[in-house]
């Protein structure tokens, strides 16, 4: 089972930054979830929410901001005041920190409430800039993404994200080609499981942190989980049958 640090290694440090993801490497995390939006001036940035009051100093919408103005922006502080003065990293950021640590990333579009257009493609050129496109898995709550992904690549794993119940999941991922489905944890079932095996769909859950949780996802044999507490998750896996 893929352990993806969930923002990083988000309960121990701000989430979407890089001090997470250096948390993560350390904890043994195999792979890095993040959210990226783009900025004003066309720049993908690493952040989950649209608004940047919960994670920074800053008020409004990261798609209002160029990247120069989001740099002055304390994405830190909020967290712990060890953590002062961290900025909010881009993507091509991401990818260059990885150069060395190859680990298995995770890239959700959060494009479901902005359309941001342009997201898919320059997300995609970079992965392709940086040769990780072999190791990214991209997930979005937007279909019409994996679509327009798929147009550019059958290399890229897509994975169609939902935190609603339904039971025409599984032909729906089918439908639109995606890879994988990431479902949030109180989805999970055997059923679900066995459904997806049988269709060649993988299932990863988020965000699990309970050790029983962590431990119920490992035996039912979930592709992945996300997770904010990576080492947890990696002590837990060495040790549940």
């Amino acid at each position: 089972m893929i352990i993806y640090a969930h923002r990083g290694a988000s309960k121990h440090a701000p989430e979407n930054t890089i001090p997470a993801f250096d948390l993560a490497y350390h904890h043994d995390a195999d792979g890095i979830e993040t959210d990226v939006q783009l900025t004003k001036d066309g720049v993908p940035v690493l952040i989950h929410d649209e608004k940047l009051q919960r994670t920074t100093n800053g008020n409004g919408f990261v798609k209002d901001y160029t990247y120069a103005e989001l740099t002055q922006l304390d994405a830190g502080s909020w967290k712990s005041p060890q953590f002062a003065d961290t900025v909010i990293p881009t993507l091509e950021d991401l990818l260059r920190w990885n150069q060395d640590k190859q680990l298995k990333l995770n890239i959700e579009l959060k494009n479901n409430i902005f359309p941001y257009p342009g997201l898919e493609e320059t997300v995609f050129q970079l992965l392709q800039k940086y040769n990780m496109v072999n190791q990214t898995v991209i997930s979005t709550f937007n279909q019409e993404s994996i679509v327009k992904l798929k147009q550019w690549s059958t290399e890229l794993n897509y994975a169609f994200l939902t935190s609603k119940k339904d039971k025409n999941l599984i032909p729906f991922a089918e439908s639109i080609k995606a890879e994988g489905i990431h479902i949030q944890y109180r989805l999970l079932t055997n059923r679900l499981v066995e459904q997806a095996n049988q269709h060649d769909l993988y299932v990863a859950v988020y965000t699990v942190n309970l050790p029983l949780s962590i431990k119920r996802a490992i035996r039912m044999n979930c592709h992945a989980i996300f997770t904010d507490i990576p080492k947890l998750a990696v002590d837990l896996r060495k040790n549940t049958l």
